[in-house]
């Protein structure tokens, strides 16, 4: 009896809550697990360096910790917020200093958040709908890419779905809290990715006024009650930081007068449209010259390297958007079906002219359209479903099958990693099968033919997407890359990213360290990191993330060379920096050949500096 009662308890999670059929739990959870392969198998080749070194630093002490160090120093801050590295560096001090242990963070984000949006669109449209968006968000290329990285977008993406889980409490239910938790996981996931985050406010007031059904007085006082949360939450830490007196705290990077509002605000917002990117300063300043993602312009998110990582479905969600809202447009309020296509469709418009029009971007940042494009192409099937028998509705799904398939094909480049003849005929293939199921099955409209073409239109639309997944978690790519690109690509973004080649330097690098607390001096924290990265020690960041910025000033760099903290400087031969010119004209400089990382060369000068001099 006892056994009888184990037995059933274990097997318990694995059934569908009550008023759910029986298939729809177990098979979120296959969908889950088959996220969690993708996102685990040969991940971890290589970090992203920059943010790995502040991970460490933040563990060493709770001081570094609370203010986002990047060196273990404490000299300087990350220039971003810390909320998504205090998850990692938390991590580190429980399971040790592992690629893996600072990964496992994002890998648990990414499928909770797969988990989060199946129960929004299950709310809305129907389990059905909501395994539909499940699948689609797990095999997306650019969440498979997020989710193998370091990279603060992950736990930006899922707080901002718990944000809408709890906006839809608040539109649905009496309960004045809702609106409360939304605004707080709004300001949570600011703490994660900062501006971006607020992207999702009028998302969430067009859905809490569209799907509520109470008095518009109550209706405000929500939304209201969102928005005020959401700033109070965001702001914070970042006040808190700002009553320490600056000698008790870091230096806060990507300022020029050590504030965090300056930071968040100017550095990493409004500076963001029309100016260089910290990258492209930064590669300005060490004098490397990397491809970057396409310029900014309408069609920005459909070409490149930003396609191939989210593109894929993105002129079906919009299809399906545009037809969604005209087929709809006479339903009253309260409907959830509209209400899903509005708020899923203001995400989508918000995030995507953000991108459309912002400086240089990482091709990662397109995963932040993925819930937004997976919840409309759900919310559509659920339509389409509802009016299956609707020639129309089947005319609708051929132009979509049509569209993807022609736009996904061209968007596969004759070569690259995974890329194979056969890939074309396949989606071609696979989506004119589809287009002669769906119009047999008008002819013929039992349950059983129109089920067939509905497996057939989500079959033909996550083909390509489904086999740049693949190919990418088979490859070990991580989320700098791209699917499809050239094998050099991935090799020259390894290699300035990772970490490969400072194991060998650190034995000289410590030799002529000659006792000093310090292992050296770099310009830039991101030539700094590999080496923090790697032996946890201080390497002073001179000019924080792009080399710019005032910190360490002139002035107390020659005290801490006079005092004998470092001897070694490591800055490229041009620079033009104050700082760097004393230590060129004060220092004596190294004969150094150009220092080759696998498929990129930086060319450094090395300075040896003593106390007298």
């Amino acid at each position: 009896m006892v056994f009888k009662l184990m037995k059933l308890k274990r097997w318990k999670f694995w059934r569908s809550p009550d008023g759910q059929p029986t298939w729809a739990r177990p098979t979120l959870l296959a969908t889950a697990l088959v996220a969690l392969f993708l996102y685990t198998y040969r991940t971890g080749p290589y970090l992203e360096t920059y943010y790995a070194a502040a991970v460490r630093s933040m563990s060493t002490s709770w001081h570094n910790f609370f203010f986002g160090s990047f060196d273990p120093a404490g000299t300087i801050t990350l220039d971003k917020l810390p909320g998504a590295f205090w998850v990692q560096a938390l991590s580190v001090r429980v399971f040790g200093i592992h690629a893996w242990a600072i990964v496992l963070p994002q890998i648990l984000e990414g499928v909770a958040s797969i988990l989060v949006l199946f129960r929004v669109v299950r709310r809305l449209g129907g389990p059905a709908a909501g395994i539909v968006a499940a699948d689609i968000l797990a095999l997306s290329p650019a969440n498979v890419a997020l989710d193998r990285g370091n990279i603060a977008d992950s736990l930006m993406i899922l707080c901002l779905l718990l944000a809408v889980d709890a906006a839809l409490s608040a539109a649905t239910t009496t309960s004045k809290w809702s609106a409360v938790a939304s605004g707080v996981w709004v300001g949570c996931a600011f703490q994660a990715k900062m501006l971006e985050a607020w992207l999702i406010v009028p998302a969430l007031w067009l859905f809490i006024l569209f799907l509520s059904r109470e008095s518009w007085r109550k209706v405000v006082a929500r939304v209201a009650i969102l928005g005020v949360v959401a700033v109070l939450v965001s702001l914070s830490w970042m006040s808190v930081v700002s009553l320490v007196p600056a000698g008790s705290r870091p230096y806060v990077d990507g300022s020029s007068n050590n504030s965090e509002f300056r930071q968040v605000f100017v550095y990493n917002g409004i500076d963001r449209v029309g100016e260089l990117s910290p990258n492209e300063l930064l590669q300005q300043n060490v004098g490397l010259h990397l491809a970057t993602t396409p310029p900014s312009s309408w069609d920005r998110l459909l070409r490149g390297s930003l396609g191939r990582d989210g593109g894929w479905l993105l002129p079906g969600a919009l299809l399906t958007l545009l037809v969604g809202l005209v087929g709809t447009r006479r339903r009253s309020r309260g409907d959830p079906s509209r209400s899903a296509l509005i708020v899923w469709g203001s995400w989508l418009a918000l995030f995507g002219v953000s991108f459309s029009i912002g400086s240089s971007l990482n091709s990662y940042y397109v995963a932040a359209l993925s819930p937004a494009v997976a919840g409309l192409l759900a919310t559509g099937a659920a339509l389409a479903w509802e009016h299956r028998r609707s020639v129309l509705v089947g005319a609708i799904s051929v132009a979509v099958v049509a569209v993807t398939a022609g736009y996904d094909v061209a968007l596969v480049p004759g070569s690259g990693v995974g890329v194979g003849p056969w890939i074309a005929p396949l989606a071609w293939a696979l989506a004119v099968v589809t287009v002669v199921g769906v119009v047999y099955s008008w002819r013929r409209p039992a349950g059983h033919f129109v089920a067939a073409a509905a497996a057939g239109v989500a079959c033909s639309l996550m083909v390509l997407p489904t086999i740049a997944s693949v190919t990418f978690a088979a490859n070990g790519l991580g989320a700098f890359d791209t699917p499809f690109e050239p094998a050099a690509t991935s090799i020259a973004v390894q290699s300035l990213l990772g970490t490969a080649g400072t194991e060998g330097d650190l034995a000289n690098l410590e030799y002529a360290q000659n006792g000093a607390p310090y292992l050296m001096a770099t310009d830039s924290s991101a030539l700094a990191a590999p080496f923090i990265y790697e032996s946890g020690l201080e390497v002073l960041p001179i000019g924080g993330y792009t080399g710019a910025f005032p910190s360490p000033t002139l002035k107390r760099l020659r005290a801490l060379i006079q005092d004998g903290k470092f001897h070694l400087v490591l800055a490229p031969p041009n620079s033009h920096d104050p700082r760097i010119d004393w230590i060129a004209t004060n220092c004596n400089k190294l004969p150094a050949p150009a220092a080759s990382n696998g498929s990129v060369v930086l060319a450094l000068s090395i300075y040896y500096c003593r106390p007298g001099d």
